[in-house]
């Protein structure tokens, strides 16, 4: 996503924020885990609760939550596995090979996928440094886990949990940027002339627009996950409530939805590109008052999608009265409407998607 590359548009970008705080919020958790786990329990392994509380603090509340009660789960087997074979095989080469196989494989098990090698690390902390010390506190051994799960949540709970609404925001918003600009230089050379070089630009743009969207809708995924179990959206909608607001309804439709049609109307832009492509090759006489239109309708869409704000007449009647022109006019060849009905077709659609930019990003913004 094109940023500004500047140290202050860098430091002013949102995913800067929220890496620092996510940064902040570890640190935070993991200090507080071995303050409590060494002044407080007095703890002989105090690395256990800051290593549980690391590893619980994620980027949203809803995956702390869900990786925590994994963490919680895998470290208590591994807690058992290490006592069971310390216990009653003793602590070896071979043993210890026979913890961390076991570890691996309960890793595998579905249900703690994410946090499951947590079985095969706390053996090692557990078997590593010392057994015979530790056999006696297996119970004070859970609790430093269970501790450093809570700390991990709470500093997550507590320290502004991230909504991520903006980085969404700034994806969808560059991809519409993108397809504008693209609809903007079409028209400014179609109106003069072009070559299949400048076509094939157009296409490897829209390619390139393809995969950004794959960003974004990955940056959307996470910007609903991190409303779930999150106090903000409860703030939040509590407020909106008040208000009798609706804000929250439009902005879904504003996320989801627009992607879905950028991403239509990236597959239409690419359509244009080839089809431009193909007639930059050809030689032949392009009607005057169809190539002057519809650069100019062209350029209004590529205008009101890159900036819903921006005044352009109503593009979807003047390319209705454009299809009705070329359609009326008998001096036309056969040959040409082809090409030109692929164009017209292709804008279509886009037009229609430009309404639809337009409305979501007042939804957007109004929320």
């Amino acid at each position: 996503m094109p940023h500004d590359r500047s140290l202050e548009g860098y430091l002013r970008r949102p995913e800067f924020a929220t890496d620092l705080l996510q940064i902040t919020k570890g640190v935070i958790a993991a200090t507080g885990a071995w303050w409590i786990s060494d002044a407080v329990l007095d703890s002989q392994m105090p690395f256990l609760a800051p290593w549980t509380a690391l590893l619980t603090v994620h980027a949203t509340v809803y995956r702390s939550f869900s990786r925590g009660v994994q963490t919680t789960i895998a470290s208590t087997i591994g807690v058992g596995v290490s006592f069971l074979i310390g216990n009653y095989l003793g602590v070896g080469l071979w043993t210890f090979a026979l913890a961390m196989f076991v570890g691996l494989a309960g890793a595998r098990l579905s249900w703690i996928r994410d946090e499951g090698v947590a079985i095969a690390t706390t053996a090692i902390f557990i078997l590593g440094s010392g057994f015979d010390s530790q056999q006696p506190l297996l119970v004070d051994r859970l609790l430093e886990l269970a501790l450093g799960v809570a700390v991990g949540l709470a500093v997550n709970l507590l320290m502004i949990p991230p909504l991520r609404d903006r980085q969404a925001a700034r994806y969808i918003d560059s991809v519409n940027r993108q397809m504008g600009e693209v609809l903007t230089d079409m028209s400014d050379q179609f109106s003069r002339s072009w070559d299949s070089d400048a076509a094939q630009e157009w296409f490897e743009r829209t390619e390139s627009m393809s995969r950004e969207l794959q960003s974004a809708w990955q940056t959307v995924r996470f910007a609903r996950e991190s409303r779930r179990i999150n106090p903000r959206t409860a703030i939040r909608a509590r407020r909106l409530r008040r208000r009798g607001d609706t804000a929250d309804s439009a902005e879904k439709e504003s996320y989801e939805n627009i992607l879905f049609r950028a991403d239509e109307g990236i597959s239409h832009l690419r359509n244009l590109a080839r089809t431009l492509r193909e007639a930059s090759s050809s030689e032949r006489e392009w009607n005057t008052s169809f190539r002057d239109e519809w650069a100019s309708i062209v350029a209004d869409a590529g205008r009101s999608i890159a900036d819903p704000d921006a005044e352009v007449e109503p593009i979807f009647d003047r390319l209705q009265q454009l299809s009705t022109d070329i359609s009326q006019d008998r001096s036309l060849p056969e040959t040409t409407w082809p090409i030109y009905g692929s164009l017209i077709t292709s804008l279509r659609h886009i037009v229609v998607i430009v309404d639809d930019v337009a409305s979501t990003r007042s939804a957007r913004e109004s929320d």
